[in-house]
């Protein structure tokens, strides 16, 4: 699963020159929380929400409010955004990426090919993404099978389940403790108990069925 197809592909841009006051119109009004700010095509930057309220004045200043439109009117993207950004390609997966992102406590990153911005991936793609791994959205049946976690695994269950002519539409497999694995199945049957009987005959167990 790569960034390529789950990223915002020509996302909305600003450059280092807009008002703070415009950038945060910009993001309630098209309901986002950052923003990459570009010059000439390439990412110099990226400013949240977050970045420009930090540099606002405080609602407890006792600026009149004629003096804090004046500041804010002066106060630019420039002053406010991060230039330091994290990046990653079109091809960089999507588990690389959300790595990244949680090792870097952010919630989006430019998509960068060639120096130049080609779209924005955020947490709300990465949950999209894994709920399509997960196969949810489609009809069917998600089983969990407790086994001991050994070479072959996969492949014995996956066997079991060809000779019922059972689509998988996605397999994962969760390590436990005492050297034990949970593989996830979403398949694409509506009565699961033959093959629940097949598998237990097997030697595994089914712990859960939804």
């Amino acid at each position: 699963m790569f960034i390529h197809d789950y990223m915002s592909r020509a996302p909305i841009t600003i450059s280092q020159e807009t008002p703070v006051l415009k950038a945060l119109s910009i993001m309630k009004k098209n309901k986002i929380r950052q923003l990459p700010v570009v010059l000439g095509g390439k990412l110099i930057g990226l400013v949240t929400e977050k970045d420009l309220l930090n540099v606002s004045p405080s609602p407890a200043t006792s600026l009149s409010i004629f003096e804090v439109n004046y500041l804010l009117a002066k106060i630019t993207v420039k002053d406010a955004m991060v230039k330091d950004v994290m990046t990653v390609t079109p091809d960089t997966t999507i588990e690389e990426t959300a790595l990244l992102m949680r090792e870097h406590k952010i919630n989006s990153v430019p998509v960068v090919e060639n120096d130049a911005l080609v779209g924005i991936i955020t947490d709300s793609d990465i949950f999209d993404a894994m709920v399509k791994l997960f196969g949810y959205g489609k009809p069917g049946v998600r089983m969990v099978i407790e086994a001991k976690d050994r070479v072959g695994l996969l492949a014995d269950i996956t066997k079991i389940v060809k000779e019922f002519d059972i689509i998988i539409r996605a397999v994962v497999t969760v390590e436990k403790a005492n050297q034990k694995a949970d593989v996830v199945l979403r398949l694409g049957i509506v009565d699961p108990a033959p093959l629940v009987e097949a598998l237990e005959k097997n030697g595994f167990k089914v712990t859960y069925i939804s």
